[in-house]
């Protein structure tokens, strides 16, 4: 298998296990509602999870659909392009992927109204663990996604 189908895999893959352990982090809180460990997992480190589950509630409120929903069938997507040797597949993933990463992206910005002022920043971001955890699965998508284009462009330019 290339190397190059390799590191187009890793984004599809950021994406399931970081949703997993938010979705499991969740759980575990359930589970144990005075821990402060997991308060501040879910609080801090994945409320980016958080966040787009309250933009998802608006039209779809089932639990775990993050995880079952969304994650799951775009991992799943990229397991099949890996195992049928398919590039179809896994570039389809990785494209999902990308899209789902900016969705969480724009799930942070603020649903109240910004005031009106001289600023370099136009997107809200959250900061600190949450940041690295969303600068995490952008950059990893991403590079899947670039690699995604190469994989395809590469041959079709190759043909001309």
């Amino acid at each position: 298998m290339s190397r190059l189908l390799k590191l187009q895999f890793l984004g599809p893959l950021a994406l399931f296990v970081a949703t997993l352990s938010a979705e499991l982090a969740a759980r575990a809180l359930e589970r144990a509602p005075s821990s402060e460990t997991l308060w501040y997992l879910n609080l801090r480190v994945f409320g980016l999870f958080q966040r787009s589950h309250e933009t998802l509630c608006g039209y779809v409120d089932l639990e775990g659909f993050q995880l079952f929903g969304i994650a799951l069938p775009i991992f799943a997507l990229a397991c099949a392009g890996l195992v049928m040797h398919s590039k179809l597949p896994l570039a389809v993933s990785t494209q999902f992927a990308a899209g789902y990463a900016g969705f969480l992206l724009m799930s942070w910005q603020s649903p109240a109204p910004s005031t009106t002022q001289a600023a370099l920043g136009w997107i809200a971001v959250p900061s600190g663990e949450g940041f690295y955890i969303l600068a995490g699965i952008l950059g990893v998508t991403l590079l899947s996604c670039v690699i995604s284009h190469l994989l395809y462009l590469c041959p079709a330019r190759a043909g001309a």
